[in-house]
């Protein structure tokens, strides 16, 4: 069975929308929401269809199609630059020192800042994987094809880029996070407040939220304990994030207190290891394993297969040149696998 990352279609709504249905909360690149879903596949066919090769506010979203059936079974997402349409709102963890003479004692105090820092990042987001395809490497394949595209269009793409990994949720659907901090102020579930902003835009925060710094001495245990912590279905991602350079600086998702992860675009594994070469030929069954892709914009694709790569030239394997859709003379990137 052969699978293969390609840029999505306004006709992918119903497959996305039913995996959506599946994230279970908390997945706010993803909502269950056919207008919205809608509104986001024609936004990535704008920025598809965008001719000038510069910094932009584009969205993207790709899809992992089963080249055998046709069946699309997974989806991620770049964004060009945060908080371009409405402010890129997180959390940031700082400290407070302060020291009394008199009693001789210093006292620090943890503090969670609300900020707009992280404006005019990029960001890679909006990963999932059907549940009955989570083996093989198909969630790596999802998460590192979005650099080989990075680095392929790398004048749309800023200087840094970021990765919001989901909070912790509970049983129930609901947020500790949430119910500690802002649901305090705006009588709202983590549900609702997830489901509006997916929908609507996290205009809301700016309007509603405090913007004096909330000690975090003062939260309930149950807010405190999973501040900066991943879902458990997310530790992976954070662990492959590391792998490519990402580092959590201690900013956090004002929804659920996930952590989001930064790195310099350039110095991201899988951008700076990209290679680019014509292909030499097409039968490279004992080259090293790689990930592959080809084409620009709305005809990029890329898949698992193996490359011997000899100077500017790259030899590939019949498989991975039939689903790409590549022959002698293409031009293919390749990161080692």
């Amino acid at each position: 069975m052969s699978f293969r990352l390609r840029a999505s279609r306004p006709d992918d709504i119903e497959p996305l929308y039913e995996m959506a249905k599946l994230t279970g909360g908390g997945f706010t690149n993803l909502p269950a929401d056919r207008d919205a879903l809608g509104a986001k596949l024609e936004r990535s066919r704008d920025a598809f269809s965008r001719t000038q090769d510069t910094l932009g506010d584009d969205q993207f979203v790709l899809v992992l199609e089963n080249t055998e059936t046709g069946a699309v079974r997974g989806t991620c997402q770049l964004f060009s630059q945060v908080g371009q349409q409405w402010p890129f709102y997180s959390y940031r963890l700082t400290t407070l020192t302060q020291h009394s003479q008199e009693l001789d004692r210093t006292v620090r105090a943890e503090l969670l800042s609300l900020v707009t820092d992280l404006e005019g990042c990029s960001e890679v987001g909006g990963l999932f994987l059907h549940p009955n395809e989570r083996a093989g490497g198909l969630g790596l394949l999802l998460a590192r094809s979005r650099y080989l595209f990075i680095a392929m269009h790398r004048a749309r793409f800023a200087e840094r880029v970021l990765a919001e990994l989901r909070g912790i949720i509970d049983d129930r659907g609901g947020s500790p996070f949430w119910d500690g901090v802002a649901g305090r102020f705006f009588g709202m579930s983590f549900q609702e407040a997830d489901y509006f902003n997916a929908i609507n835009g996290n205009q809301f925060i700016a309007d509603l939220m405090p913007k004096h710094p909330v000690y975090i001495a003062m939260l309930d245990d149950d807010a405190r304990d999973v501040i900066g912590l991943p879902h458990p279905t997310g530790r992976a991602a954070m662990r492959m994030l590391e792998k490519e350079g990402f580092a959590y600086e201690g900013y956090v998702d004002i929804f659920d207190g996930g952590p989001t992860m930064l790195a310099k675009t350039d110095q991201v594994k899988s951008v700076a290891g990209a290679h680019s070469g014509s292909v030499s030929a097409t039968d490279a069954s004992d080259g090293e394993r790689a990930l592959l892709a080809a084409g620009t914009l709305t005809d990029f694709r890329s898949c698992y297969g193996r490359r011997a790569v000899d100077g500017d030239g790259v030899a590939i394997d019949a498989e991975a040149a039939h689903t790409l859709g590549v022959g002698e003379g293409d031009t293919v990137w390749s990161v080692v696998r």
